[in-house]
C-alpha cells in the first residue's frame, strides 16, 4: 500500500501499521462480500446500498483528487454532530487523546506526496483500524471526489482469528506499510484479544487452543519465523510493541 509515507508523523504510520494484518484480511473479505453493482446512500438514515445489499454505515471522510486533500467526516459542516459521523468522531477523539495529528486535524493536505491517492487510502485504512470497523468502502462521488464509508452492520463479514492463516496474514501485513513488523504482529494479537508478551527477539502470544504462537525478529526488526508451541506459563499482556 505505502512506499511514500514520510510526510506523515511516525505516530500515525505506526498506528496504521498496528491494523495492517487484520485490516488487510477484512478488506479482502468485504470486497468479496459487496456485489458488483452501483451504489447509493441515505446519510441521514446511515444506509448504504449496493445492488440488492443494504448496510448500515458511518461516513469516515472524503478525498478531493483535484485539491489533493482529505477531509474527515466529523469536520464536514454539513454532518457535524449527526449520527452518520459518530465513528469518524471517535477516530478524532482517539487521535487527539494520543497526539496523532493526522487523526485530529479536520483537513489533511496530501499535495506534497508523490502519490496522494494512495495516501488517502492509507488514511482511510488507519481510520478503519482505529474504529475497529470490518473494512471500509471507498466510492466515487463525483468526477474528482471519493467518499469513504465504514460498515456498522452485523451483516458485514468479520474475519475470525485463524492460527492456520496466521503466518500468511502477518507476513502480508508486515509488507503492506513496512515500517514496523512488531507493530503489525502486536496489533494483530491486540485486535483478536489475545494476550502476548514482547521479548528482545520475539513476540509470544497465547492462542485460544492453549498453544503459543512465537513470532521471531532479526536485528533489523524483520519477521524471521512464525511457529506454534505447546503453551507454557501463558503469555502475559504486552502493550509496548
Amino acid at each position: 500500500m505505502v512506499n511514500d509515507d514520510s510526510g506523515f508523523s511516525d505516530a500515525f504510520v505506526l498506528e496504521a501499521e498496528r491494523h495492517a494484518a487484520w485490516g488487510a484480511a477484512q478488506l479482502e473479505a468485504l470486497t468479496a462480500f459487496l456485489p458488483d453493482a452501483p451504489w447509493t446512500a441515505d446519510l441521514q438514515e446511515c444506509r448504504y446500498r449496493q445492488g440488492e445489499l443494504e448496510l448500515r454505515v458511518g461516513l469516515l471522510g472524503s478525498y478531493d483528487q483535484e485539491e489533493r486533500s482529505w477531509m474527515w467526516a466529523w469536520a464536514n459542516p454539513g454532518f457535524q454532530g449527526t449520527e452518520v459521523v459518530a465513528l469518524s468522531a471517535a477516530v478524532e477523539r482517539y487521535g487527539r487523546a494520543r497526539g496523532i495529528a493526522e487523526l485530529a486535524e479536520p483537513v489533511l493536505d496530501l499535495s506534497g506526496f508523490d502519490d496522494p491517492d494512495r495516501m488517502a487510502e492509507l488514511i482511510a485504512f488507519a481510520g478503519m483500524g482505529v474504529a475497529g470497523a470490518p473494512g471500509y468502502i471507498g466510492a466515487p462521488a463525483g468526477p474528482t471526489t471519493r467518499v469513504y464509508f465504514l460498515p456498522d452492520d452485523a451483516r458485514a463479514p468479520v474475519v475470525p482469528f485463524d492460527p492456520i492463516t496466521l503466518p500468511r496474514l502477518l507476513l502480508t501485513g508486515a509488507g503492506l506499510i513496512g515500517r514496523s513488523p512488531r507493530h503489525v504482529v502486536a496489533g494483530h494479537f491486540d485486535h483478536h484479544g489475545l494476550p502476548h508478551r514482547n521479548e528482545a527477539d520475539r513476540i509470544v502470544a497465547g492462542l485460544p487452543d492453549g498453544t503459543e504462537a512465537v513470532v521471531g525478529f532479526d536485528a533489523l526488526g524483520r519477521i524471521t519465523g512464525i511457529k506454534a508451541t505447546a503453551g507454557g506459563g501463558g503469555a502475559g499482556p504486552d502493550r509496548s510493541a
